[in-house]
C-alpha cells in the first residue's frame, strides 16, 4: 500500500514536470523529454495519455520530425508559471484597466488576481506587494475603450478582415485594420482608409464597430516602413495648431538628430535642408526652432517671423543688462 501511494506521487510530481516542460517550449520530441524527465519514451507516451485525460490537449505527430505539443483545447487548463512569470501576470493584473485605459476588465482582473495571490510562496508576494506600494499608476486621461472593442479590432487584425466603422462626427468607414496601437492615454489603430486609398489613424474610443465585417484582405508592409515613427509623426502633427516650412542653415542629419518624428525633414543640399515644423502657437514655434541650435529663415510666415522679432528684442535687452552690470 506504501509502495503504491509513493508510485502515485512519483507520478503525479513527474507529470507536473512533463506540463512544464511542453508549457516552457512548443515542440519536443519523445527521446528529449525522456531524457529531461529520467525515464523511458514508452513512460512518456503513458503520461501524455494521462495529462489528454486530464484535460490537457497534447497533440503527438509521428515519425522523425514528429513530436509533442500542448495545443488549445476547449476550455483553459490549469497553467504553470515560474516566478517570473508569476510576478509578471501579478503585477499585470493589478494596472490592468488603470494604466491601459480598459473598461470593463477591472472586476474580472480583481477575481484573477485573488486566485494567484492565494497560491503564491511568500517571497514572491512580498516581491509583488513591495512594487504595488511603492509605485503610483497615473490615470489614462482619456475615455477608457471597451474591451469588447479592442477585442474585435485584435480579431480582424489578426484574421485580416476588413472593419467598417463609424468614427466620431465622419461618415461610416471601411478600413483594413493593420496594427493596434496605446500611446499618450488612447489606444489607436493604424489602418488602411479604403475610401481614401492611404493609411490612417483612428482613435479607437470614437469608433463604433458595425457588427460585420468585410472580406480578406492581403497585409500590407509597415507605413512608411517604420510603424512607430509612422504614429509619432501623425499624433504629433495632429496636436499642431501652426505650422510652418523653414529652411535650416544645416544638414538634414543634424536636423533629424534634434527634432521630434513628427517632424519632416528634406535636404536640399550638403548645409541645408527644409523642416516642417508645428506646435500649439507661433510663439512657441519661435522658441522651439531655436532649441535647432542653427540659422534658419521662417519663409513667408509673417506670424512666426513677428513672434521671432519679439524674442530677439527680449533677448538682445537681456543681453544688455548683463553688460551693463559687468561695467
Amino acid at each position: 500500500m506504501i509502495c503504491d501511494r509513493y508510485d502515485m506521487l512519483e507520478t503525479s510530481a513527474r507529470l507536473l514536470r512533463l506540463l512544464a516542460l511542453l508549457q516552457a517550449r512548443r515542440d519536443w520530441n519523445g527521446r528529449q523529454l525522456a531524457y529531461e524527465l529520467g525515464v523511458t519514451t514508452r513512460t512518456i507516451r503513458k503520461d501524455v495519455q494521462r495529462l489528454r485525460a486530464l484535460g490537457y490537449p497534447v497533440n503527438a505527430a509521428p515519425g522523425v520530425a514528429g513530436g509533442y505539443q500542448l495545443g488549445a483545447g476547449t476550455a483553459l487548463p490549469p497553467l504553470l508559471l515560474d516566478d517570473e512569470e508569476a510576478v509578471a501576470v501579478a503585477v499585470g493584473l493589478r494596472t490592468a484597466g488603470a494604466s491601459g485605459g480598459i473598461s470593463g476588465i477591472e472586476e474580472t482582473s480583481a477575481r484573477a488576481l485573488a486566485k494567484l495571490e492565494q497560491v503564491l510562496p511568500a517571497h514572491l508576494h512580498r516581491r509583488v506587494t513591495a512594487l504595488h506600494d511603492s509605485t503610483t499608476a497615473i490615470g489614462p486621461g482619456g475615455p477608457p475603450v471597451d474591451a469588447s472593442v479592442l477585442t474585435a479590432i485584435s480579431a480582424a487584425v489578426r484574421d485580416r478582415l476588413r472593419l467598417r466603422f463609424s468614427h466620431g462626427r465622419d461618415d461610416r468607414c471601411t478600413a483594413e485594420p493593420h496594427r493596434l496601437i496605446h500611446t499618450r492615454g488612447h489606444w489607436y489603430l493604424v489602418a488602411w482608409n479604403i475610401e481614401r486609398d492611404d493609411w490612417r489613424t483612428f482613435r479607437v474610443d470614437r469608433m463604433t464597430l458595425s457588427s460585420h465585417t468585410g472580406p480578406r484582405f492581403a497585409r500590407r508592409p509597415d507605413p512608411d516602413g517604420n510603424l512607430v515613427s509612422y504614429v509619432e509623426r501623425e499624433l504629433g502633427q495632429a496636436m499642431w495648431r501652426h505650422r510652418a516650412r523653414v529652411k535650416v542653415f544645416a544638414s538634414a542629419a543634424r536636423v533629424i538628430g534634434r527634432v521630434p518624428p513628427a517632424v519632416v525633414v528634406e535636404a536640399i543640399d550638403e548645409s541645408s535642408c527644409y523642416a516642417n515644423v508645428g506646435s500649439d502657437s507661433a510663439h512657441e514655434l519661435a522658441l522651439w526652432l531655436g532649441l535647432i541650435d542653427a540659422d534658419f529663415e521662417a519663409g513667408d510666415d509673417r506670424e512666426l517671423a513677428k513672434e521671432l522679432r519679439g524674442l530677439a528684442a527680449r533677448y538682445t535687452r537681456a543681453a544688455k543688462s548683463v553688460q551693463s552690470f559687468c561695467r
